[in-house]
């Protein structure tokens, strides 16, 4: 691991590579840096940030290589905007593998392993591709089953015996409740490890969450935690302590800022801002990310004494403001998951002509005036302090609705 003494010195390798071959930095940093070998930490914070929009908006210019020498191109899940282009060098691919490598082996993956990867290696998705790298880098095994498909994920389960799945949580209890209906005894099988990605499985205080607890009341598998998202080309992963997601600081140079764009203290919220370290393709320079988290630095358990980030608490574009109550997704997402009776839903946030926020939750009509729909009534007005609109439709019809085939992620919610 890279110690904080050499972060100045990869930052400057950093902003040296952009001035020279990032047609964006070299207009937005023009004049700003005097001399990049003595600049200092006070400078550093001068440096405008970077935003999506300036990536979507001007996506060539971030290119720092010839198009010839681009690998691969990827581009993000579109989840903030309009998907953007990312792209990566053979440098950046081999950054990638030793990134999952790494990360992996902090989730107990090890050498001859065999894993089932549950998620899309297809549509220029960046997990699909770090993940099978890394595998390869890692020496272990992969089974490339990709997303959705129950009955196909259980077969192989069954089949080849993977001991790691990589799969989305909510996925997982789709998995379960297939178990559950074909008599596939959850107890009896090779699963022993969950790596989960794309959304959180613990609370503030590092405790799974109702989530991740469905999943382990009726799975006895380890789960982990990780973090990423394309632009950082990085991924932070839990180890064994399971206090945070670890940060790569030869990879990545992290800050975690206020809305004032100040650092915040150690177990404090801010927005998630990166810097890529060792990225040819399309380095950044303080990205703001949009997503807000804790972060932790005294040193792990583990014996790690890198910069940790507590679960994402929300996306700042996804704030929703509704009846006077400011919501983050997540806060939706807690009451949902831990009713064992809801298989599956998804969130509809529009606006009223006043244009105000309107919550609207599909779920399925199996539920429509029973003890359950009371108890979702209670849970919201507990939890929300407010009572969004409810729709109730067939579960094959709100699945097809969240587990989309253009879609490389679950779409829970939606803002129209």
């Amino acid at each position: 691991m890279q110690t904080q003494q050499l972060v100045p010195k990869a930052l400057k390798q950093t902003l040296t590579y952009v001035l020279q071959n990032s047609s964006f930095y070299k207009k937005t940093l023009n004049g700003l840096i005097d001399n990049v070998e003595d600049i200092s930490f006070s400078e550093w914070k001068k440096i405008p940030f970077t935003h999506k929009d300036d990536i979507s908006e001007n996506n060539l210019d971030f290119l720092a290589v010839p198009m010839s020498e681009i690998a691969d191109m990827v581009t993000t899940s579109g989840t903030m905007g309009d998907p953007v282009t990312i792209y990566l060098s053979r440098s950046d691919l081999k950054r990638l593998a030793i990134n999952e490598r790494d990360s992996l082996s902090l989730a107990g993956v090890k050498e001859g392993d065999l894993v089932q990867l549950t998620t899309t290696m297809d549509r220029q998705f960046m997990a699909g591709i770090a993940y099978y790298l890394g595998i390869q880098e890692l020496k272990a095994g992969i089974i490339r089953i990709g997303p959705g498909l129950p009955e196909l994920q259980w077969s192989s389960i069954l089949k080849y015996k993977p001991r790691v799945l990589i799969a989305v949580p909510s996925f997982i209890l789709i998995l379960i409740d297939y178990a559950k209906k074909n008599g596939i005894d959850l107890a009896a099988n090779s699963v022993e490890t969950i790596v989960c990605i794309g959304e959180s499985i613990r609370d503030d205080e590092f405790n799974l969450n109702v989530l991740g607890q469905r999943i382990t009341n009726d799975w006895e598998v380890n789960l982990y935690s990780t973090y990423a998202c394309t632009e950082m080309a990085t991924a932070f992963t839990e180890c064994h302590a399971q206090q945070g997601c670890h940060l790569n600081e030869n990879l990545l140079f992290l800050e975690v800022l206020d809305e004032d764009g100040i650092e915040v203290g150690d177990g404090e919220e801010g927005e998630i801002v990166i810097t890529t370290i060792a990225t040819t393709g399309t380095p950044l320079v303080r990205y703001k990310t949009g997503d807000i988290a804790k972060r932790f630095t005294q040193k792990c358990s583990c014996g790690s004494t890198s910069p940790r980030l507590g679960p994402i608490v929300g996306r700042k574009n996804q704030m929703i403001k509704f009846k006077g109550t400011t919501i983050f997704p997540q806060t939706i997402y807690d009451i949902f998951d831990v009713i064992e009776e809801v298989i599956c839903f998804k969130v509809i946030v529009s606006k009223d002509e006043l244009h105000n926020d309107l919550i609207t939750i599909l779920l399925q009509k199996e539920l429509i005036d029973t003890s359950i729909h009371k108890t979702i009534i209670e849970k919201c007005q507990s939890r929300l302090k407010v009572i969004p609109s409810f729709k109730f439709e067939p579960l094959e019809t709100i699945q097809a609705q969240v587990y989309k085939k253009n879609l490389r992620k679950p779409e829970k919610i939606v803002f129209i």
